[in-house]
């Protein structure tokens, strides 16, 4: 039933289908400025198309994955649903509550048209359980041109140790050097930024992909620890619980140099009127064969008997995947459309940067939670973030990163 009804209009480009005011609720955490411009694209796109689009936006990916999957046990499931393209699904594709998509997936041909880690996180036992909406990465290096040029530093960084003396000049002019959160999700992210900058695609891979203990337990992590701690002595008192995009907010005020964080941050210089290369800088990895970490956001179909979540299932497929909604959305989103064909030449500066990257299956790895299931993220999220706010040991530290990850 389900590959019948998506398999009638889904080449991209198709005339959209009129569904006769068709109501879809959406359940989605894009909340900050930049996200919601964006996401008012997809909605617009929706309703232009005759459909009936019911906004329900949560705060926080976790706990609007929650309410998504407690109405669906509930019987009271959202048309469709906002996860991050990883092994947060898994279990529910396993108790057959979502609408596979691979007719979809044939007719666009995604395992040739899509990057490969992002392929093998939405492919479950050969079917495609997740339409992705676009590619994120989440270890750009942000940094302010004014605050740049306050401290005198007049080449962006292209190596860790650049990086690191750039954040000393920052703190030496009286600026925060390191814009951060303290969240546990951005410490892992911080951490990802050394371990592929430091140790390069195969260590990445070995500690996040294989889990070889004998790599993470090597002197090659150590290192990587070792600086992702001495990030921390760059961050201002005030950073423990504060939202992502409160810190990107003080790269915008000027206030702070550097932010390591996902290119949805780029939505927020957007909101602010900023340009990347006038007002703001972007650096994808310090070095020209540095991993380019890609993970996303995609829409899941919970399944249902009602024709008329159906009807507007199809519909919210069709919109969503037309290159004009796939443009206007990721050219606010501060993403990339999620196919390495697709036309990036109206994104700015940095997006066509990270999609040329994209292209470049040699650079392609998948960020960690496309490699972790959420209990093993959370347990390695636990690992750094207690190592990033204690006195803790490296070596310690280096223990718990090992159990975190154990088979």
């Amino acid at each position: 039933m389900y590959k019948q009804l998506f398999a009638c209009a889904l080449a991209l480009g198709a005339a959209p289908v009129q569904a006769g005011g068709q109501s879809a609720e959406v359940i989605h955490w894009w909340t900050s400025g930049g996200e919601s411009a964006a996401v008012k694209q997809l909605a617009n796109a929706y309703r232009a198309a005759g459909g009936n689009w019911i906004d329900t936006a949560i705060a926080g990916g976790d706990q609007a994955r929650a309410v998504t999957l407690n109405r669906m046990v509930g019987g009271k499931a959202p048309t469709a649903a906002q996860f991050n393209i990883s092994k947060q699904f898994v279990d529910i594709v396993d108790q057959e509550m979502l609408v596979p998509l691979d007719d979809v997936a044939r007719q666009q041909q995604w395992d040739k048209m899509l990057p490969e880690p992002i392929v093998n996180a939405i492919r479950i036992d050969g079917h495609y359980y997740a339409m992705p909406m676009n590619i994120h990465m989440q270890t750009w290096i942000w940094y302010s041109k004014a605050a740049f040029r306050k401290a005198g530093i007049e080449k962006e960084p292209a190596s860790v140790d650049e990086l690191f003396a750039a954040l000393d000049k920052l703190k030496a002019a009286g600026l925060v050097p390191l814009a951060h959160g303290g969240q546990a999700w951005q410490e892992h992210i911080l951490f990802a930024a050394m371990l592929a900058n430091i140790g390069g695609r195969q260590l990445y891979l070995q500690v996040l992909r294989d889990r070889d203990q004998r790599a993470i337990n090597s002197e090659a992590v150590r290192k990587v620890l070792l600086a992702y701690k001495r990030l921390q002595s760059y961050v201002d008192p005030a950073a423990p619980g504060r939202n992502w995009n409160d810190a990107t907010a003080m790269l915008v005020s000027g206030k702070a140099g550097v932010q390591i964080m996902g290119d949805w941050a780029k939505g927020e210089f957007s909101n602010a009127k900023m340009e990347p290369g006038v007002h703001y800088g972007c650096i994808p990895g310090l070095g020209a064969a540095a991993p380019y970490l890609i993970q996303g956001d995609a829409f899941v179909f919970p399944r249902s008997d009602k024709a008329d979540v159906q009807k507007a299932q199809k519909l919210m497929a069709t919109v969503l995947l037309a290159p004009a909604t796939q443009a206007s959305f990721n050219k606010l989103k501060g993403s990339v459309p999620p196919r390495v064909d697709a036309d990036t030449s109206q994104l700015d500066a940095c997006a066509r940067a990270g999609a040329a990257i994209m292209r470049d299956r040699n650079r392609q790895v998948g960020a960690p939670e496309i490699y972790l299931t959420p209990d093993q993220n959370g347990a390695v999220q636990d690992a750094l973030t207690a190592y990033w706010n204690t006195s803790m040991p490296v070596e310690k530290a280096q223990k718990a990163l090992a159990a975190a990850l154990r088979n």
